[in-house]
């Protein structure tokens, strides 16, 4: 069951095209989050097989993050923070995961954008509060376009080397199941970087909350 959807998920990844790789990744960078993790390492597997291009996929998704990054950014600049902050919760954006991006803008500024591309959790949210702040727009691109870049072509690099040496990964599940054989420490030490980084995102959102409880009373 599980080799027939991962094979299935794959070739709808192929018959999607370049497109199908913006458009996910869009999505991917709004309040609606697919997993990049889903959508990029398929595309870089058929980058192997010779049927995308290695650097198509990375663009594609690249500018597919930026797009629905972009999106998010003028829907919060044209909304605002209060009613955002009120009905946010219909539309997977929690008070709590708003004022967590929103601390993080506050503190990192631009920069924040470029790293909050490489971190679960602030990815799909950051460009929300920059929005509202009203951050100059073509900084907001430049940081969100670098960023994006930099995690796609991690995400690229992964499918590209650790999926792509079996051919038949599709057709037989003892492909699958070799693959996971001999990468086993990649998709462990994948595994564990992504908790990593998601331990440090609540590590870094616990520590902005104590800084902005610390420094609201001398407002």
């Amino acid at each position: 069951m599980f080799h027939s959807l991962f094979a299935l998920w794959f070739r709808l990844t192929l018959e999607w095209g370049y497109w199908g790789v913006f458009t996910l990744m869009a999505i991917e960078s709004t309040v609606f989050p697919i997993p990049s993790e889903l959508v990029v390492p398929p595309a870089a597997y058929w980058a192997e097989q010779g049927r995308f291009h290695f650097w198509g996929v990375v663009a594609a998704a690249t500018l597919g993050s930026w797009a629905g990054s972009a999106v998010s950014y003028w829907v919060a600049r044209r909304v605002g923070r209060p009613l955002l902050l009120r009905y946010g919760k219909f539309v997977f954006v929690p008070e709590s995961k708003w004022l967590l991006a929103e601390r993080w803008i506050n503190r990192y500024s631009a920069t924040g954008i470029f790293f909050a591309r490489l971190l679960p959790v602030v990815r799909h949210l950051v460009s929300l509060p920059a929005g509202a702040a009203r951050m100059p727009f073509p900084r907001f691109t430049v940081m969100t376009l670098l960023g994006s870049c930099v995690w796609c072509t991690v995400l690229a690099w992964f499918g590209a080397k650790v999926l792509a040496d079996q051919p038949r990964l599709l057709e037989d599940p003892e492909a699958l199941a070799r693959v996971v054989r001999a990468k086993l420490l990649w998709f462990v030490a994948a595994a564990t970087v992504l908790l990593a980084l998601t331990v440090l995102v609540e590590a870094i959102g616990r520590r902005l909350k104590r800084k902005h409880a610390e420094t609201e009373p001398s407002r």
